[in-house]
Parts: structure tokens; sequence; C-alpha cells
């Protein structure tokens, strides 16, 4: 079984003359850009048949029921860290409501703080 030739890939210039993107304003979307040829790139391979096994293989993975439930904990674990944050940021907030309340009452009772 023979491999199909692979097309050289579309360097900077070919990519960016489309007139597909504005260029990056900060590192994040610049990686945002590089990650979407990248997937568009792969999409090309697939259809073409040009694949590689290492390709074809990621996202064989992404369509999986195991990749779904880990993705699932995932979430899970992000919503339970958020419970607890704001759990932590809500004692902290009592804790200096009855401090305030125990220094009212003091005052109110005639003792100074020192």
């Amino acid at each position: 079984m023979g491999r199909r030739a692979h097309k050289p890939l579309e360097s900077i210039s070919d990519i960016s003359s489309q007139g597909k993107s504005h260029p990056a304003r900060t590192p994040e979307e610049r990686e945002n850009q590089l990650v979407s040829l990248a997937f568009d790139r792969a999409e090309q391979q697939l259809r073409e048949g040009t694949a590689s096994a290492q390709v074809i293989t990621h996202f064989l993975k992404l369509g999986t029921i195991k990749n779904e439930i880990e993705l699932e904990k995932l979430r899970q674990e992000n919503e339970l860290l958020a419970a607890k944050t704001s759990a932590i940021k809500s004692q902290e907030n009592m804790e200096k409501i009855y401090a305030d309340a125990i220094k009212a009452m003091q005052k109110y009772r005639g003792i100074d703080e020192k």
C-alpha cells in the first residue's frame, strides 16, 4: 500500500493573504489561531486520505465514550473547585462579620480596644 503524496504546508504569507483572520493581539489569540490552523490542516488530511496514523488516532480517541466521561469528570471537578472557592470566600466574609459584631458589642458594653 502506497501513501499519497503530501501537499506542502502553506506558508504564513499564503495563509495571511487569504484574509481569514486579523493579526493576533495577545499570545492567547495567537495560540487559538495556530490551533485552528492545525485543526484545518488535520481535517484536510483526513478528507484527502493523507493523514498520519497519529492524526487519525487522535481524532478517534476524541470520539470515544471514555473521552466524554473524562471530560464530564473534569467539568464536575471544576464545579467542585468553584463551590469550594465560594465556600471559603463566604466563610471569610462570615468571620469578618462576626469580628465586627464582637467589636460592636464590646464597644456597646464599654470595653475599649487596646
